[in-house]
C-alpha cells in the first residue's frame, strides 16, 4: 500500500474518531474516566500481580482501595471545599473593591503616589480602576469556571456505578487489550508504532501520574498553611492553587495572587503576616522546582506549557469537561508524534535537498533511534 493511501486512511479514521467523540461527548464521559482511572492504576495492579496476587484480585483490591479514598474524600473535603468556595465567590467582589480603596485612597498611598507621578495622579487612577474591574472580571470568570469544574467532578463521582466497573473490566483486561491492539499493527510499521507508543507511555505517565501527586501535595500543603495563618478561605485558595499546579505557573501566580489580596485586605498594615502568606508560596515554589518535580515528573515530559494550556482551553471548549479529561494525553500524544514527524522530515531528501535515485525501491521505514525501546 502507498504511503498516501495510508495517511488517507489514518485520517479518516481520525476524523471519524473525533466526529463520534463530539457527538456523543455526554455518554464518553463515564467511559474515559473509567479508562482514565483503569491507565493511573495498572502500575499498582501489575505490581500486586508480580507480588503473586491474582489479576483479577488485584484489579478488585485496587478499584475497591481507590473507592473507598474517593469517599472519604467526598466526606471530608467536599463540604469544607464547597461551603468555603461558595462564600469566597459571594464576597470577592467586596475584597476586590476594599483592595482598591486600600491602593488608591487610603492617606499615605495617595500621598506617596502623587510624590512619585505628580499631576497624572487622575489618569493613574483612572487607569488603576480599569485594571482593578478587568481583574475582578476575569477572576469571577476563572473561579466560576472551577466552580463549574468542580460540579462537574462532582457528577461524574456520582456514576460511581459505571466509572468503577469500567475501570475494573479494562484493568482486569489490560494485557490481552494491549496485546490485541498491536496484533493489528501494520506489519512493516510494527517497530516504529510501538517506538512511538513507548514514548507516549511515558510522556503519558510521567505527567499525569506524576503531577497527579504534585498537585495532591501542593494542594495539601497550601491549603493546611494558609489555613493555619488564619487567612480568610485559605483552604479553597489553596486547595484551587494545588489542583491547577498541573499547568505551569497558572497555579502558583493564581493563588499568589488571590492569598495575598485577601492578605493585604484582612491583615494590613500588619506586614509580618502579608509576609508569612506570600512566603508560603515562594517555600511551596521551591520544594516544587527542586524537590517534587524532579523527583515525581521527570524530564521526560516534553509538554511545553504553552501547548498544554493550548491544548486544556481548545479541548475544553469542544468537548467540555471529557475534552479536559483527554487534553493533557492528547497534547502528550501529539507532541511525540510532531517531534518523530519532524525527525523524519530532517532525513528525508525535502530538507537535505538529495535525489532519491530513480526506480530505486522505497527506503524501508525504519525507527528513530529515541523510538527505539530501551
Amino acid at each position: 500500500m502507498a504511503w498516501h493511501k495510508q495517511v488517507t486512511f489514518w485520517l479518516t479514521v481520525l476524523a471519524a474518531v473525533i466526529a463520534a467523540s463530539w457527538l456523543l461527548s455526554s455518554v464518553l464521559l463515564p467511559f474515559v474516566a473509567g479508562l482514565a482511572l483503569a491507565y493511573f492504576l495498572n502500575p499498582v495492579t501489575t505490581r500486586l500481580e508480580k507480588w503473586g496476587v491474582n489479576r483479577l484480585a488485584a484489579s478488585l483490591v485496587a478499584i475497591a482501595l481507590t473507592l473507598l479514598i474517593g469517599i472519604l474524600l467526598m466526606l471530608l473535603v467536599v463540604p469544607i471545599f464547597g461551603s468555603q468556595l461558595a462564600a469566597f465567590i459571594q464576597r470577592l467582589p467586596d475584597y476586590i473593591v476594599r483592595l482598591q480603596n486600600m491602593i488608591t485612597s487610603e492617606e499615605k498611598t495617595a500621598t506617596w503616589l502623587r510624590d512619585l507621578v505628580g499631576d497624572n495622579m487622575p489618569s493613574i487612577q483612572q487607569g488603576l480602576n480599569e485594571l482593578v474591574s478587568q481583574g475582578a472580571t476575569y477572576m469571577l470568570t476563572l473561579i466560576q469556571s472551577l466552580w463549574t469544574g468542580g460540579q462537574a467532578l462532582i457528577s461524574l463521582f456520582s456514576l460511581l456505578v459505571i466509572t468503577p466497573v469500567v475501570a475494573f473490566y479494562i484493568l482486569n483486561d489490560w494485557n490481552h487489550m494491549v496485546e490485541k491492539v498491536d496484533s493489528w499493527l501494520p506489519v512493516k510499521n510494527r517497530p516504529v508504532i510501538r517506538g512511538l507508543a513507548r514514548q507516549m507511555d511515558r510522556a503519558i505517565a510521567g505527567f499525569v501520574r506524576g503531577q497527579s501527586l504534585v498537585c495532591l501535595i501542593l494542594g495539601s500543603f497550601y491549603a493546611i498553611s494558609l489555613s493555619m495563618t488564619g487567612l480568610n478561605f485559605g483552604f479553597v485558595i489553596g486547595f484551587i492553587s494545588g489542583i491547577i499546579t498541573f499547568i505551569p505557573y497558572v497555579g502558583s501566580l493564581t493563588g499568589l495572587v488571590l492569598a495575598a489580596g485577601v492578605a493585604i485586605v484582612q491583615f494590613f498594615p500588619d506586614y509580618s503576616m502579608i509576609g508569612l502568606v506570600i512566603g508560603i508560596f515562594v517555600f511551596g515554589q521551591f520544594i516544587e522546582g527542586y524537590i517534587l518535580s524532579p523527583k515525581l515528573v521527570g524530564d521526560s515530559v516534553g509538554l511545553h506549557p504553552v501547548w498544554l494550556m493550548f491544548a486544556l482551553l481548545a479541548f475544553g471548549y469542544l468537548l467540555g469537561f471529557l475534552g479536559l479529561l483527554l487534553a493533557v494525553p492528547l497534547a502528550a500524544a501529539v507532541g511525540v508524534l510532531m517531534r518523530f514527524a519532524i525527525e523524519r522530515y530532517l532525513d528525508s531528501p525535502l530538507y537535505t535537498g538529495e535525489d532519491e535515485p530513480s526506480g530505486a525501491p522505497p527506503a524501508p521505514v525504519e525507527p528513530a533511534p529515541q523510538a527505539q525501546a530501551r
